[in-house]
């Protein structure tokens, strides 16, 4: 069965980020291991930190290693992903020539209260996904506007539609990322 790791760009409780995954993950088929890692708790990469890593580094690189698919959702900062997952995707990239991200396959998703939707983290998400070499699903395009789909206090998809259409694409990504994992 195939082994998912979930990166939520927002490190708040009940985030929206998170609420939108939690849909996307009720689409995998039944039985799927999916593992919602943690990114708020890395220090801020350091290449002088390279030849001593931290244990948070080692821990967060040997989970995303073990994975074989991601599901990214990100909100949306200042038109850009989150500090905290520009951080993440920085420490399991390196030492330079150790990426752990590399040939696996990924969906990914944004959301905003706005109406544009986070679409500028999305595709700044999978421009820095390219170069790490992930291979990211290219339909559909998930951009969520939450403010019309979501409890801004619990983070949960209430709108039905939308719960289906994640939960759809979820299902699509099971079937895409099969032909990457063995």
């Amino acid at each position: 069965m195939t082994k998912y790791a979930v990166i939520s760009g927002s490190t708040r409780q009940n985030s929206l980020s998170e609420g939108v995954a939690k849909a996307i993950v009720a689409g995998l088929p039944e039985g799927s291991e999916v593992n919602f890692l943690e990114i708020g708790n890395l220090p801020l990469y350091n290449q002088d930190l390279d030849a001593n890593s931290p244990a948070e580094y080692d821990e967060f690189r040997a989970q995303v290693a073990a994975a074989d698919a991601y599901i990214f959702v990100t909100p949306e900062h200042n038109r850009n992903i989150p500090a905290a997952l520009k951080n993440a995707l920085d420490v399991a990239s390196r030492p330079w020539g150790q990426n752990v991200w590399a040939g696996k396959p990924a969906l990914v998703a944004s959301q905003s209260i706005g109406g544009i939707s986070g679409v500028l983290a999305h595709h700044s998400l999978r421009q820095t996904l390219v170069f790490l070499d992930v291979h990211a699903m290219a339909q559909p395009e998930l951009y969520i506007n939450t403010s019309v789909t979501s409890d801004m206090e619990t983070g949960e998809v209430t709108n039905e539609d939308t719960k289906a259409f994640l939960a759809s694409a979820g299902a699509g990504f099971a079937e895409y990322a099969k032909k990457f994992v063995d």
